[in-house]
């Protein structure tokens, strides 16, 4: 395929097309776009070329329209003195400088058309290398954003989804777990306490009521505890 070829693919296809057809589409874009340069420095040489040919060309058709006027001149100045004979002669030579000019214009006109088409050729590669640039820093990073999609695309499918949110279940079951454990230990500690403050009212409460037993057993038999005055004093206050 030639580097027009090549063109029309980089100018009308898109991104999906290059990474078809190669494995690394921007160094394909920049290839294109080397041999592109490439031939537009080759088609500049050749208009170069053609262009010199051209204008050499253009000379020789020059001299030979100056020969065959100058031989014209000399037949007309030898009718002028009346010697037909080297009139014929000058115009013999005028013949075949004619000859040579219309040689020289056939070749020049083809030299000509040649140069003109090499120079358009030129100037089409140099507007297509343009836009072939411009739009190289698009497609590279197109290229590059689709390979990120579909990489990110290759994550994302390579995730179990239902065993890890399975695993986040079972997690989040654990968790929890442990929160009402926590919870429960915490309760169990306040009602420990409850208890305990409990359970030592209680015994002052059966304390209080074992002494008034003991103080009134004792006074039935009178008997005096310990202190005894301030004990009668107490149960005859209670009297």
């Amino acid at each position: 395929m030639g580097v027009f070829g090549r063109l029309i693919d980089l100018l009308k296809s898109n991104v999906n097309d290059l990474i078809d057809r190669a494995e690394d589409p921007e160094k394909m874009v920049k290839q294109i776009i080397i041999d592109m340069q490439k031939e537009l420095n080759d088609n500049t040489q050749k208009y170069g070329k053609a262009k010199a040919s051209e204008r050499l060309a253009q000379k020789k058709y020059e001299e030979a329209q100056k020969v065959s006027a100058n031989w014209e001149n000399k037949a007309k100045a030898a009718l002028s003195q009346g010697n037909q004979e080297m009139a014929k002669e000058a115009l013999a030579r005028k013949v075949k400088a004619d000859e040579d000019v219309a040689n020289y214009k056939e070749m020049y006109d083809s030299i000509a058309d040649q140069t003109e088409a090499i120079g358009n050729q030129v100037e089409v590669l140099k507007t297509k290398l343009d836009e072939a640039k411009a739009k190289q820093a698009m497609l590279i990073a197109r290229s590059q954003a689709a390979d990120t999609k579909k990489q990110l695309a290759k994550s994302v499918g390579g995730i179990d989804t239902a065993s890890a949110m399975e695993k986040f279940d079972r997690m989040e079951e654990k968790v929890q777990r442990k929160e009402a454990e926590a919870d429960a230990f915490t309760e169990i500690a306040g009602s420990g306490q409850d208890l305990e403050l409990q359970d030592s009212f209680q015994k002052i409460e059966s304390d209080a009521k074992v002494d008034a037993e003991l103080q009134r057993l004792m006074a039935e038999m009178g008997q005096t505890p310990a202190g005894g005055n301030e004990v009668e004093a107490d149960i005859a206050d209670e009297q």
